[in-house]
């Protein structure tokens, strides 16, 4: 029997995978529904009134089960949301899941993994085979200290709702990613006014190219060597949007892909009619006043830090994770070195990946773990590969900025070539009766 630690997009593909093969498990989930941050009404959901999916649907669904025709090309959460309660129902995975249960605790017990959970007050400890987190990466908030002493309100987006909180308010934004981004164009229409306080220049990419989604169309599409995509993809954006410069934002000082791109042209929009202000790095705060590195300063109601999230597994021992950076060393960020029964699945970030990037990750620890029952050779030499390439990072040689948050960050063509060719190679072998299953 197998743990599964959340019920959201990679939970849910890891169920899904297990249940092709055949193998058991028990999935446990905080909230009372599958969906994870995607279902706004669960206490660990980041998500806002106006958030929508930030890629294209027909780039992020699951392979085998596609949005319905008449969803939005980037969907709201609601619909998202329901997308995810459909995936479910259809793969019967409800009765697989253990809903209003926290996983408090989870230590190795000789062979097996003790799992804590707490559910109505009660706890109770359970001995698995196997252990899967699935719990996601964007739910503990990076909120660093600011400098000084601010009088007024300071909140982290993770718990940013709706725009009726900025209304006749000062409001000065940190960071611009792609919340950051939402939350300014959301205040714009609320605010007395909107400052952004940025430390680098970042790209911006529009949603839509001549009425498509941008994920959709050509070298988007196409596995380039990383220099000329880099030119030709660097060329399309300035053709289309100009450089971020041009509307009063500070110019990227890396080349694109080399962090993650921005997706809202409305920012731009806001930037240029003199909506948004932007500002450089905070230097100190006093009273309502905030003082910029470059000696202007201005005074808020409102600090809203749009600084990102911290990998979080409050439940086990770091150590167990091989963690000895900013991010555990995972072979393909999900088999650990040592360990055949601990997984990391999810933990990957790329432009383009989707869930079914998850899905396939979830596919090669399914198959890997019936393999491995099995004694296949295909197990095996995984097995081995594993320890000795756990370090690898898979960023198609893109130099990504030395961020915490670009740790587990690699490149869509890089990962999904090693990804695609581990699957095959444990699918070679795989008696028939499985392999129609999986």
């Amino acid at each position: 029997m197998y743990a599964i630690i959340g019920a959201g997009p990679t939970g849910l593909a890891m169920a899904r995978n297990l249940q092709k093969v055949g193998l058991p498990f028990i999935g446990f989930e905080i909230h009372h529904d599958v969906g994870g941050l995607w279902d706004a009404d669960s206490r660990t959901s980041t998500m806002y009134q106006s958030a929508h999916l930030i890629s294209s649907k027909r780039t992020t669904e699951f392979a085998e089960f596609p949005m319905r025709d008449e969803v939005a090309q980037y969907p709201h959460h609601s619909e998202l949301k329901r997308y995810f309660q459909d995936y479910a129902r259809h793969f019967e995975l409800y009765p697989h899941f253990e809903f209003g249960t926290e996983v408090i605790r989870a230590e190795r017990s000789g062979e097996q993994w003790a799992i804590t959970t707490r559910c109505d007050g009660h706890e109770q400890t359970r001995h698995f085979d196997g252990l899967m987190l699935c719990n996601g990466t964007l739910h503990e908030p990076n909120q660093p200290a600011l400098p000084g002493d601010f009088a007024g309100e300071v909140m982290h987006s993770s718990v940013y709702k709706s725009a009726s909180i900025f209304d006749d308010k000062r409001v000065l934004i940190m960071g611009c990613g792609n919340s950051g981004a939402d939350i300014a164009v959301d205040a714009v229409h609320r605010a007395r006014s909107v400052d952004m306080s940025l430390r680098r220049g970042y790209y911006f990419l529009p949603k839509f190219v001549l009425g498509r989604p941008i994920d959709t169309l050509g070298a988007g599409q196409m596995a380039l060597p990383r220099r000329l995509k880099q030119l030709i993809d660097g060329s399309v954006v300035r053709a289309l949007v100009g450089k971020p410069s041009d509307y009063g934002l500070p110019d990227p000082d890396y080349k694109l892909y080399e962090a993650h791109p921005v997706l809202n042209s409305l920012l731009l929009h806001h930037a240029g009619h003199g909506d948004v202000r932007i500002r450089k790095d905070i230097q100190h705060c006093a009273g309502y006043r905030v003082t910029f590195s470059d000696g202007s300063h201005a005074e808020y109601d409102l600090i809203v830090q749009a600084t990102g999230y911290k990998l979080h597994y409050p439940f086990i021992d770091r150590r167990e994770l091989n963690w000895p950076g900013a991010a555990p060393e995972l072979y393909l960020n999900c088999l650990h070195p040592d360990s055949d029964n601990l997984f990391m699945m999810g933990m990957m970030e790329a432009a383009g990946l989707g869930w079914e990037a998850r899905n396939r990750q979830a596919e090669l620890v399914a198959l890997y773990l019936i393999q491995l029952q099995r004694g296949a050779t295909s197990a095996h030499q995984l097995q081995q590969d594993k320890a000795r390439l756990a370090s690898q990072r898979l960023d198609g040689g893109y130099a990504y900025l030395k961020l915490d948050r670009m740790a587990y960050y690699v490149n869509k063509q890089a990962y999904n070539k090693a990804l695609n060719a581990r699957i095959a190679a444990l699918r070679a072998d795989l008696p028939e009766s499985l392999e129609d299953a999986a």
